[in-house]
């Protein structure tokens, strides 16, 4: 009896208590055990799941781009040997943070952080294998040196310690603060900021202190990504909605700047894949134009007005991949049915296929290529959408290329753009196609006059 109960149990998956067995029967050791282990599973993920380790298949393909180069913020990359000499720092500035508070004392600060830790704990999407003494100093030390690091570019304050003054550090401390794996909950850093100038925010007098929603769109939210007006006064998180942590922020702040997501237009929805789009150049030769877009400045709002292709500028750097690939991994994680940047990577993987494709648009003026290397930002397109998973497009994006592609593969525009790719993708071919219809025509007149010539003798 004893192994029909634990065999109904494995197929069943449901958790049996003593009460559920036959009276007068004891139930075995292993039944004991698999009961237990059932009664203690927990669910994979919480409700206030935000922060989550990029998922194998995309971080293999391209590690150094997910993985903190200098300094480990959260419990995820704490004490990875290759981050540690920042350890020190971090309690320097943590100290020098709680100094600079008003109220100068430790107790409340661990005390606000207490309180929040089951929560916070809850926020990532591993198991926190610290202890939650060793988590509440890992997020204490972490966040006061995120806020002391920003309120002393706010206030351009000298460092005690002259690393800091280095500006290649503050770059690649920026990047890495906006690592998906490599974040706080942004509720933690507003609580104990909030918690250490209650006075003095945004009173404007001479020492108020900006809200750390300003503070973090300033000096953290990449401005060469997200076109956000940093000094707008009125900008609040009802903009912006619930911020998760600052990938979550830079995320939330190019969706706020785009025309996607305005009422006006359907881009929210999502109808099919999409499955084929030309190239650039292909598209080109085809007859449509490329231009910069003008009236917007966000990398999503690509428009089509007749037969011209309206991109936003894009500047490509070494830390633009960085970016864009924290971006995508936490759609893929958090927002696989809003995922407008998943929409914008698989667009431009097929309107970049080679180098060619980046000369055309550095020519154009759509892409300015600070890293030199056409084949180089070629493979950065081509590449952000390895092992990603794809859902339906968005609306917009779909009615654009469907045009795109109808455009092109009308007969009369393939024959164009087969005379343009065999007899003019060259300044000699089409010099040489030109002379040779010209001596064509030459030809054919003077076979008409011949022809005249011996009917009118």
């Amino acid at each position: 009896m004893a192994t029909i109960i634990n065999q109904l149990l494995l197929d069943s998956g449901l958790a049996l208590s003593a009460i559920d067995l036959m009276e007068g029967e004891n139930p075995n050791d292993v039944l004991i055990k698999i009961n237990a282990i059932l009664k203690e599973a927990q669910p994979l993920l919480t409700d206030e799941c935000c922060i989550y380790r990029v998922p194998h298949e995309i971080r293999k393909f391209k590690e150094d781009a997910y993985t903190p180069k200098v300094v480990s913020i959260g419990p995820f990359h704490h004490g990875d040997p290759k981050l540690l000499k920042m350890e020190g720092l971090k309690r320097t500035c943590c100290r020098e943070f709680i100094e600079r508070s008003e109220k100068k004392n430790l107790k409340s600060f661990v005390s606000c952080v207490q309180e929040l830790e089951a929560k916070v704990r809850g926020c990532y999407s591993d198991e926190i294998k610290l202890s939650e003494e060793e988590h509440v100093m890992v997020i204490l030390v972490d966040c006061c040196f995120i806020l002391e690091f920003l309120l002393r570019h706010h206030f351009k304050l000298p460092y005690s310690d002259d690393i800091f003054l280095s500006p290649r550090l503050g770059t690649y401390i920026r990047y890495d603060l906006l690592m998906l794996e490599n974040q706080v909950p942004f509720f933690v850093l507003e609580k104990l900021y909030n918690l250490a100038f209650p006075s003095t925010l945004n009173s404007g007098g001479r020492e108020s202190h900006p809200s750390l929603l300003r503070l973090a769109l300033r000096y953290i939210v990449p401005s060469r990504i997200v076109p956000c007006d940093n000094n707008n006064d009125e900008l609040t998180l009802v903009d912006v909605g619930r911020i998760a942590h600052f990938t979550d922020l830079t995320r939330k702040s190019l969706l706020r700047s785009s025309h996607l997501l305005q009422p006006s237009t359907s881009g929210c929805s999502r109808e099919a894949k999409l499955t084929q789009l030309y190239s650039a150049t292909e598209l080109n030769e085809a007859g449509v134009k490329f231009e910069v877009h003008k009236t917007s400045q966000c990398l999503l709002d690509l428009e089509l007005s007749g037969h011209t292709l309206k991109i936003p500028f894009i500047r490509v750097m070494d830390s633009t991949e960085v970016i864009l690939r924290n971006l995508l991994a936490f759609e893929q994680c958090h927002y696989i049915h809003e995922s407008y940047l998943t929409d914008y990577a698989a667009v431009f993987d097929f309107l970049i296929n080679t180098e060619k494709d980046v000369d055309f648009f550095v020519k154009n003026g759509i892409i300015e290529n600070w890293i030199g290397d056409s084949n180089a930002v070629a493979e950065m397109f081509n590449g952000l959408g390895v092992n990603v998973v794809h859902p339906n497009i968005n609306t917009q994006y779909l009615r654009i290329c469907e045009e795109l592609n109808a455009f092109c593969n009308h007969p009369w525009n393939r024959k164009v753009a087969t005379l343009r790719r065999d007899y003019c993708n060259t300044p000699w071919k089409t010099v040489a196609s030109i002379a040779g219809i010209f001596l064509l025509i030459l030809t054919i007149i003077q076979t008409v006059f011949s022809i005249l010539q011996v009917i009118l003798a």
